[in-house]
């Protein structure tokens, strides 16, 4: 009787065990499978393409992890000068929506191409700026480096959240929420920046860069009053083949002469553009080169620039250093 009432004991905790034993691994698994769902893309997330990395970021800012936001040009790329390839198409034909800088910075239009090409609908972020004007060869040109005065940046932000409440009421009141908190650090920025150029005195604001990509910044925070405050710069404001566009001898000559006449302390290269004509100036006029600035594109993930406010408080951080005494 006692060997019975053994076995039966084991029994029942044996199958105690086992009913033990199996929960926890059937929990095990549960866990498993939400931690990996939790980190999945939903399948009917939208996507958003950007021509440029300043745009994205800007769409990153108001979209927040409802949206897959993606750049046509990586960091360090020239749009002036870009040729879309297969990839793009193909990301631009998965789009919802694109955004496009506008104004010519895409040479030959080209984010405009390729949302037309896949009918995909394209919001032009520019809309409603009153652009500088740049005069070559007879013809006003409207400079499309708006970004580089926050205020400006301010409006393509607003231009984005327009398009995305249109595209998404739903989520309108998200995308506003995001966008007033944005707009606060753009006017944080804006008086930062101000602040740290006023440690430059006014006779030693000279910006001398590689091509007119600075002009908004200048005018905006007094660069270059001996140029109407605009960029001083060989190679014209675009880097590709457009009317104005290009460094020519004439050019040249006038940029070396305005570096001696203003008595420029430093000059500066881009990160899009190669080095070897300012380097040349350089070397020409005796001026040191202040560094590298982010221009047309911002910086590789995990850099210092890698987003539009980290890019401009850099390149203030730059050029405050080269111009100092």
């Amino acid at each position: 009787m006692l060997n019975l009432c053994v076995s039966l004991d084991l029994a029942v905790i044996s199958r105690k065990f086992a009913l033990y034993l199996l929960s926890t691994v059937c929990c095990t698994l549960l866990f498993l499978f939400l931690a990996q769902t939790s980190h999945a893309e939903p399948a009917d997330k939208r996507m958003l393409v950007a021509s440029t990395t300043q745009i994205a970021d800007f769409a990153r800012q108001i979209t927040g992890d409802r949206w897959m936001v993606k750049s046509i040009l990586a960091p360090g790329a020239d749009p002036h000068t870009y040729q879309p390839t297969p990839a793009d198409v193909q990301i631009v034909l998965a789009a919802d929506l694109c955004l496009e800088n506008g104004l010519h910075l895409e040479g030959k239009s080209w984010m405009a191409t390729l949302a037309g090409d896949s009918g995909k609908p394209l919001v032009t972020v520019t809309r409603g700026l009153a652009p500088l004007e740049i005069h070559a060869n007879g013809q006003s040109i409207a400079d499309p480096h708006a970004w580089f005065s926050p205020a400006n940046a301010a409006l393509y932000v607003n231009n984005i959240v327009q398009a995305m409440v249109e595209f998404d009421a739903v989520h309108a009141e998200e995308y506003r929420a995001r966008a007033t908190l944005y707009l606060q650090q753009l006017r944080v920025l804006d008086a930062w920046i101000r602040a740290q150029v006023n440690r430059i005195e006014p006779q030693r604001r000279i910006l001398v860069t590689t091509h007119d990509a600075f002009n908004y910044f200048c005018r905006e925070y007094r660069f270059n009053a001996n140029n109407d405050y605009l960029s001083i710069a060989p190679v014209g404001w675009s880097t590709g083949s457009e009317v104005g566009a290009g460094m020519t001898p004439e050019r040249r000559r006038e940029v070396v002469a305005s570096i001696r006449q203003a008595g420029a302390q430093a000059i500066f290269v881009e990160t899009t553009i190669n080095p070897k004509q300012i380097r040349e100036i350089a070397r020409e006029t005796g001026v040191k080169i202040g560094g590298e600035l982010y221009s047309d594109s911002m910086g590789p993930p995990g850099s210092a620039g890698e987003t539009y406010i980290g890019m401009m408080r850099e390149n203030v951080l730059l050029i405050v250093q080269a111009l100092q005494p």
